[in-house]
């Protein structure tokens, strides 16, 4: 259409630099402004992902990803090279976010690739060489009921990672925002978690991002939470570095308070955990506990008292009560996810019946 008259020009951008230009002739009455730039902005991110090499790999960006947040690539150099090598470049550092995207009901198709396709897209209109991958950060996803009876372990879980070049906290926390919308619009009927980090100024840091953006990703599930920056965590922030350093005496920690309630949960398809949760939450008060997970306040008792049983701890003492709470703390820190599966889903609360005595 290049020198035709009747046609029109859009200049295509990516993150605010031009990419290209869109040259089309409108049937009638010409497209609306907003409708435009959107179109606009899609065909941009998608030229400039196909133009883009070092995407022509996603094995390549995961690689560099994994052993990135794994600490097995800590030279700065290193780092800048094998980032370049893919197109970007982290000499002004870069923010983590990891993101979940849960389908609440069967989908088909590989879901997945339309979750790091959509969350790409979102990050790259704030940095168009953002880094995205599923990579495995360390949790573990809770295992059926039949691999617990079994003692099969837990399989590893893949958690996406977008890495986002950028001097200080605004490029990551604009995209962990943009992220989040992109995956709530674009994915019905998921469910979606975003964790940012700090900024790392140093590319050798960005492993300490990782393991934020992973923790902010925890405790904003943990919560019910769409969205949580690591500076919001609160005191889960102490925790951390326990965690980067040397995990063992937390792993301890986290094996003599709520490692039982969690192998009990699922063995017997319980709810020891969450019910322990809700019951720190509401300030140790039986009533309102009952009231958030929709069951009687016998049944809350009989699981806080299997809770005693099974951990050695009181949840009616105070050293109890604390110790209970570090270790769920713990729990999350470490990235041990709990039993979970469709009764968990918002809304199915009020339609689960028990199950057997174990459960009333």
């Amino acid at each position: 259409l290049a020198g035709e008259g009747g046609s029109e020009r859009f200049d295509l951008r990516v993150a605010d630099q031009p990419s290209g230009e869109l040259r089309f002739r409108a049937r009638g009455a010409p497209p609306a402004a907003a409708l435009l730039r959107m179109v606009g902005t899609l065909i941009a991110l998608e030229a400039d992902r196909v133009r883009a090499p070092a995407r022509e790999s996603e094995a390549a960006v995961g690689d560099f990803l994994a052993d990135l947040l794994s600490r097995k690539l800590t030279d700065r150099e290193n780092i800048l090279a094998r980032a370049g090598e893919l197109g970007c470049d982290l000499s002004d550092g870069a923010s983590v976010i990891v993101a979940r995207a849960r389908p609440q009901h069967p989908e088909e198709g590989d879901w997945r690739a339309r979750v790091l396709t959509v969350a790409e897209r979102g990050a790259r209109t704030v940095e168009r060489s953002s880094l995205a991958a599923g990579v495995e950060l360390g949790r573990s996803r809770p295992r059926s009921h039949a691999a617990a009876k079994e003692k099969r372990p837990p399989r590893p879980a893949r958690d996406l990672v977008l890495l986002v070049p950028g001097h200080g906290p605004e490029p990551g926390r604009r995209a962990a925002d943009i992220v989040r919308k992109e995956l709530e619009m674009g994915l019905a009927g998921f469910s979606v978690v975003v964790g940012v980090s700090r900024p790392a100024s140093d590319p050798a840091d960005l492993h300490r991002a990782g393991a934020e953006a992973l923790l902010a990703a925890n405790v904003a599930e943990a919560r019910g939470l769409p969205a949580l920056a690591f500076e919001e965590t609160g005191a889960y922030r102490l925790l951390l570095p326990a965690m980067s350093e040397d995990s063992t005496e937390l792993r301890r920690f986290h094996e003599e308070t709520v490692a039982p309630l969690v192998t009990y949960d699922e063995q017997y398809e319980t709810e020891l955990v969450r019910t322990l949760e809700s019951f720190l939450d509401s300030d140790g008060n039986v009533a309102k506990t009952a009231e958030k997970l929709f069951a009687h306040r016998h049944t809350i008792r009989y699981r806080l008292d299997r809770v005693r049983e099974l951990s050695g701890l009181d949840v009616g003492s105070s050293d109890g009560r604390e110790r209970l709470s570090l270790g769920l703390k713990a729990m999350r820190v470490l990235g041990i996810a709990p039993p979970g599966g469709p009764a968990r889903e918002p809304g199915a609360e009020a339609g689960r019946v028990p199950r057997d005595e174990k459960d009333r």
